[in-house]
């Protein structure tokens, strides 16, 4: 973990300001629903994505 943290602080840094506060939103999120035990009942947006995705395709058809 603590070399994730390096990363994140190393990369915060580089990052233009819009973005930094975008990801530190994000993982403020991503704690909140830790602590609420709700991480496991989420669907990842990638996941989501590729059933968005095809369902686009089979209308397509």
């Amino acid at each position: 973990m603590d070399a994730l943290v390096q990363e994140l602080e190393a990369k915060l840094r580089l990052w233009q300001p819009a973005m930094v506060e975008l990801v530190r939103q994000c993982l403020a999120e991503i704690i909140e629903l830790a602590d609420q035990d709700a991480l496991d009942l989420m669907r990842s947006r990638s996941v989501e994505q590729e059933v968005l995705d095809l369902i686009d395709d089979s209308e397509a058809w």
